[in-house]
């Protein structure tokens, strides 16, 4: 008998099926749970918080210590496309794969797209904002203006004088190398924390869906650990922050306007029936089970914590 050619193949694919079988079911197991998700925003205000004091052990001359690092330029720049194409992509095949409706399927991703507004409304905010309360000032050598009598602080060596410029926006102040002295909110952590609260919500409901014995095929497991990877990855990316680049106390503004915004929507106006002007809960309607002894038949099955 002729040897089957495609027998490692295959053993190859089912070992490696298994394997993101075990490992899909763990991580939907967690993020599902409800020890999870009532806290998990609770563990992301302790980063935020106490983040800043890996700054007393992390070194100054690690790869992370440096701005234009690859992760910060690939990844932190644009983070929200990141979150938006992954996110998206799950919570499309999964609501799509489940019910086959289109209308049901973009009600779903309005979601997304409304954090994405919250996003773009807080950025343009937050920038006139720091417009309106900062300043924009030259420094100036005291070696220009020596003739001229400054008091004792003008002979000290080195030091030099601020001239101010007024009408500056922030953008063009440091883009002509100049200093910014004002009140600001760090887009970056206000950023992190959105996106990791949007992440952990929109995920968990893979776990009660495969409980209820859903099919689930390799592409959805797969968008599923891309969502995982990437709520690692600006869990990791927010701690670098914190200890590389602390901030005080900007950071924390942002950390808290990034979960204020998550619990105006996820824990607010997500949770109202869903209409026209409401997209639902993830998992809203997604996850039924049959009940024979009911007179509605089904029954969503998704707790909303």
């Amino acid at each position: 008998m002729a040897k089957d050619q495609n027998g490692p193949v295959k053993l190859a694919m089912m070992v490696l099926n298994s394997v993101l079988v075990v490992v899909t079911d763990l991580w939907a197991g967690l993020l599902g749970s409800a020890v999870f998700r009532r806290h998990f925003h609770l563990l992301l205000s302790g980063v935020v918080l106490f983040g800043p004091v890996l700054s007393l052990w992390v070194s100054k001359y690690s790869i992370f210590a440096n701005r234009n690092h690859y992760l910060y330029r690939m990844f932190l720049r644009s983070g929200w496309a990141w979150t938006c194409v992954f996110t998206g992509s799950f919570v499309f095949v999964l609501s799509f794969s489940i019910r086959r409706s289109l209308s049901l399927s973009v009600r779903h991703l309005s979601r997304i797209a409304t954090v994405g507004a919250l996003w773009w409304g807080s950025r343009s905010l937050l920038t006139l904002l720091e417009n309106m309360a900062g300043s924009c000032y030259e420094p100036m050598p005291a070696t220009l203006v020596g003739g001229l009598n400054l008091g004792q602080g003008a002979s000290v060596p080195g030091q030099s004088l601020l001239l101010l410029h007024e009408g500056e926006r922030k953008a063009s102040c440091l883009k002509a190398g100049m200093l910014w002295q004002g009140w600001e909110v760090s887009e970056d952590t206000l950023l992190l924390c959105l996106c990791c609260l949007l992440l952990a919500e929109e995920t968990a409901v893979l776990g009660p869906y495969l409980a209820l014995g859903g099919p689930s095929g390799p592409p959805l497991r797969l968008l599923f650990l891309l969502c995982v990877s990437l709520l690692g990855l600006w869990l990791f990316l927010l701690l670098c922050l914190l200890a590389y680049f602390p901030q005080f106390p900007s950071q924390l503004l942002g950390g808290a306007l990034g979960c204020l915004g998550w619990r105006g929507l996820y824990q607010g106006w997500y949770r109202l029936q869903p209409s026209w002007c409401c997209p639902g809960w993830p998992g809203e309607g997604l996850l039924i089970t049959t009940q024979p002894h009911s007179e509605r038949g089904v029954h969503d099955v998704w707790p909303k914590y």
